[in-house]
This record gives structure tokens, C-alpha cells and sequence, in this order.
């Protein structure tokens, strides 16, 4: 050991950095290290009230400062270490403890438990985990290998049908994995090689991978949907249900646009040879290797609709059957089950922290006034509801650009939720209204529907980045950004039909629910 660090200290960036940045590094950290050692013992062994600290303190030093101050300093601290590189993960937590003493006191640092326990405590959540050990195991199952092959075999005589059985393909695959990531890179992995090898333009195949795997933010069981129910204090089934329609809306414009562009140009997406397509008997025989995960979305969706149970009881039923699903392919082990069960809890633990940071961020700037202060800035502009509706969809695009999607659920939707409740949205153009007791639930698939255009929008998008790290080097990232715009344009058209058309959302919930 004492060798690797002698090693370590004679190389640039070492264990003892010589250069300039390395010593600017140390000087910060030690100096940051040396306030929080001050800061600790003063709140272990000074009495506020009657003792001087030791040292200094910054214990309220900002306790005057006004919201409109605080804003700035909190949100634009924010973006400024996320423009730096930190995850979102820690900063949200940290500097909500930060404000939290800077504002207030040691004694204020009380509400960091009281915002996290009801979370912890939180029923819904438990289907998080639960989802997401579903689509791992299914994926173990080699089902989504199965299931494009078979779409292959359908689609492939028709013009542009490699890049529609990849939409399809990723719709489907959108009802079992509720996970965006994993959609993107799978059917990048899968889809991509065989539409290049077929010579597609690769803007059309790139655009066809990104846009359907992106449907699992919209089409149940996405977990986001799940995080917006707790915060918002809505139905998870009701979202589920309202999502529907509009998730199968978008995929069905994403085959339209395709198809179209393939029958104008049959040199962007040709046709499968004739030679290698399967007649309709055998393309009828392939239908057996989609009965699996068919069965497997009809039974965890459908006990979720009928009320037979809740989220949480369908997402054990569908861990179960992807365990069961896994079994009959033959892939069911001990470490493949060991490798989804590490796999969850990562990912699970990703979404908590965040869940938990954002948390405490956002309390403690609603409990100093920051709702007010942002409602009476967006009141304040004279917009009607229909108008104050188009603002916030444009602040949660601008923001899809640069945050993680759930944080930016936490961040924005606790303080956009009673401003949008506040407005009644008689429709436009002569069309139907909202009755007020639905612009929760409609904004949320409406937020929803906008984040799938923040994951496709450059230059931050983060299904650009997911297909650039499956995409071959001779694909050029320019080209990963074109190929979105077309889809970003089908996704605005989608978001703005649902808008127009409020019924497209709340029609599946009124006919179950009533």
C-alpha cells in the first residue's frame, strides 16, 4: 500500500496532486471540511441561547433574506452544481440542509425527519421496487428478444415495418418495464443493427428507437406515474387508466409518420425481400411466443382497471409472473434472480434519494412561502388559465433539458399542483371543458406526456444520451439529435391534442370509475 501511494503521489492527479487545480481542489474541501467541523461542534456543545459559538457560525446568517432572494440563491445554487457535475441525487438533500440552517437554526433541522417519514411510510411506493424486479426479470427472460423477432416477422414486408415493429415492439415493452432507460438501450441493442443492416436511414431508425422507448414514462406501469400520484395526492389507478389513451395515441402517430415517410421514400425504410418473409401460417405460429408477456401485461393491467387490486398487490402479481414467465423459458436461476434483485435496489435506492432530497429541498421553500411567491409571480402575469397551463408546460420542458425526471416531479409539480387547481378550464375553441375535479389528474398525464418530449429534446435529452452510448461510432451525435426532431414535433402535437381534447385523458377514468 505504502507504494501505491509513493506511486500515487509522483503522477499528475495522484494521492498528493501537484498541479495548480489539484492544490485549488484541496484548498476548497479542506476549507469546507474545516466550516462543517465548527459547525458540528457548535450544534453538539454550544447552547444557542446562551453561549457564543466557537468560533463563528453561519447558523442564520440568512434568516432575513426575502423569498424572492432565497429563490434565486436556492434554485440558481442548484443549477449551478448541476451544470458542475454533481447528481442530482445529493445536491437536492444537501443544499436543503444547507438553507435550512443558513435560514433558520440547528433546532429547524427537525423537519428533515418530518418530511421523510411520511414518505418512508408511504403505501404506494412499495410498487416501485416491485415494478422494477418485474421488467428485470423479464428481460433476463429473453422475452424482449422474442418479442421484436416476432414483430420482425410481421412487419418486415411492409415499407418502414422494421422501424413500426420497433415502435410496437417498444409500446409493448413500455406496459411491461415502466422504465425508460432500459427501453431505449434494449431495442437500441436489438432493433438498431438489424434496421442498419437493411440499410434505413439511420435518422429514421435512430427517431423510431428513442420516441417508442420513451413511452414508458406515459403507458402504465410507468413508475413516475406512481411518484406524481404520492405528491399530488391522486388515484395511482386513475393515472393508469387516463394514460392509456394517450400513450397508444402517440405510438399510433409515431407508426403514421413512418409509414407515411416510407410509402413518399421506400429508400429510407425498405421492404424485406421477398424471399425472407414468412407466409401468413407461419406468422400465425410466431403469435405463440407473444402469449407470455401478452398474459402477463392483460393480468397485472387488467386487476389494476376491474379494482381487483391495487398498484401495489398487481405489481407483486406481475413480479411473480415474470418469475414464473422466466421459468417456462427456462431462464429462472439462482443468480438470475440474485442479479435482478441487486439490479432493484439500485435503482430503487436512485429514485428514493431523490425522492427523499427533493423532499426536503422543496418543504422547506413551500414552508419559507416560496408557493405563494411563485403563484402570485405566475397570477401576476394576467394570463388566463389556458395561458398559465402553456407557461408551466414550457418551464417543465425547460427544465426536461437539464434534470432528472423525477426530480423534476418533486421540484415543480408540489408547487404547480394548487396553482392549476385554482383555475377552471372551460375549453377551447367551442370544445369541452374540465370539471374541476379532474385538473389534477388531467395535468398529470399532461405532465406526463411533457416529459417524454424533455427525454427526445437536445441538447440534453436523456434518450439521446442512452442511444449514443448503444449507437455505432460511425453514427455522429448530430445525427442522434435530428433524428429526434420530428418525434419532439409528434410528441408537441400529441400534448397539445390532450389539451384540446381533454376527453382523450379523462374518458377511460370516468367509464371505470364513474
Amino acid at each position: 500500500m505504502a507504494s501505491l501511494a509513493a506511486e500515487g503521489s509522483r503522477r499528475p492527479g495522484g494521492l498528493l496532486p501537484r498541479t495548480g487545480r489539484g492544490r485549488a481542489v484541496l484548498l476548497v474541501t479542506a476549507t469546507l471540511a474545516f466550516i462543517i467541523l465548527v459547525e458540528v461542534m457548535n450544534i453538539a456543545f454550544v447552547d444557542p441561547y446562551t453561549d457564543p459559538p466557537l468560533l463563528f457560525t453561519l447558523q442564520g446568517t440568512l434568516s432575513e433574506i426575502s423569498i424572492g432572494w432565497l429563490s434565486v440563491l436556492m434554485f440558481g445554487s442548484l443549477l449551478v452544481l448541476l451544470f458542475a457535475g454533481m447528481p442530482l441525487v445529493f445536491v437536492t438533500g444537501s443544499l436543503g440542509v444547507i438553507f435550512i440552517y443558513l435560514v433558520g437554526d440547528q433546532f429547524m433541522l427537525n423537519i428533515i425527519p418530518t418530511r421523510i417519514f411520511p414518505l418512508m411510510t408511504d403505501y404506494q411506493l412499495s410498487a416501485i421496487p416491485l415494478f422494477i424486479f418485474m421488467a428485470s426479470m423479464l428481460e433476463r427472460a429473453g422475452l424482449i428478444d422474442e418479442m421484436f423477432d416476432v414483430l420482425y416477422q410481421w412487419m418486415g414486408g411492409v415499407r418502414g415495418g422494421l422501424a413500426i415493429a420497433t415502435i410496437i415492439a417498444s409500446t409493448i415493452l413500455a406496459a411491461m418495464v415502466g422504465v425508460i432507460g432500459a427501453a431505449v438501450v434494449t431495442m437500441g441493442i436489438i432493433a438498431l443493427p438489424a434496421m442498419l443492416k437493411r440499410a434505413y436511414d439511420p435518422e429514421v431508425a435512430l427517431g423510431a428507437i428513442m420516441a417508442g422507448g420513451t413511452l414508458g414514462i406515459l403507458i402504465p406501469p410507468s413508475i413516475l406515474a406512481i411518484i406524481y400520484a404520492v405528491v399530488a395526492q391522486q388515484s395511482v389507478g386513475e393515472l393508469y387508466i387516463g394514460s392509456i389513451l394517450p400513450g397508444l395515441l402517440l405510438s399510433g402517430l409515431y407508426v403514421t409518420y413512418v409509414g407515411v415517410r416510407a410509402w413518399l421514400n421506400p429508400k429510407i425504410g425498405p421492404s424485406l425481400p421477398p424471399a425472407e418473409r414468412v407466409n401468413l401460417a407461419g406468422k400465425l405460429l410466431l403469435l405463440r411466443r407473444m402469449a407470455a408477456p401478452v398474459v402477463l401485461i392483460v393480468l397485472v393491467l387488467g386487476v389494476i382497471f376491474t379494482g381487483a387490486a391495487t398498484p401495489v398487490e398487481a405489481a407483486a402479481i406481475g413480479s411473480f409472473g415474470a418469475m414464473v414467465v422466466a421459468a417456462l423459458h427456462g431462464r429462472l436461476s439462482l443468480r438470475s434472480i440474485k442479479e435482478a434483485c441487486i439490479g432493484t435496489a439500485k435503482a430503487s435506492a436512485m429514485v428514493l434519494w431523490i425522492i427523499f432530497g427533493a423532499t426536503i429541498f422543496v418543504g422547506f421553500y413551500i414552508l419559507r412561502g416560496g408557493q405563494e411567491f411563485v403563484a402570485n409571480l405566475i397570477l401576476g402575469t394576467g394570463l388566463d388559465a389556458y395561458g398559465v397551463l402553456a407557461l408551466m408546460m414550457l418551464i417543465l420542458f425547460f427544465l426536461g433539458m437539464f434534470l432528472d425526471w423525477v426530480g423534476i416531479l418533486l421540484l415543480a409539480v408540489p408547487i404547480f399542483i394548487p396553482i392549476i387547481t385554482r383555475f377552471s378550464f372551460p375549453g377551447l375553441f367551442g370544445l369541452p371543458g374540465i370539471e374541476s375535479g379532474d385538473v389534477a389528474l388531467w395535468f398529470g398525464v399532461l405532465y406526463l406526456v411533457n416529459m417524454q418530449m424533455a427525454f427526445l429534446s437536445p441538447p440534453f435529452g436523456y434518450a439521446l444520451f442512452y442511444m449514443r452510448g448503444v449507437a455505432p461510432a460511425s453514427i455522429s451525435t448530430a445525427t442522434i439529435f435530428r433524428s429526434s426532431l420530428p418525434f419532439l414535433a409528434i410528441q408537441a402535437t400529441g400534448l397539445l391534442a390532450c389539451v384540446l381534447f381533454p376527453q382523450i385523458v379523462l374518458w377511460l377514468p370516468r367509464l371505470v370509475y364513474g
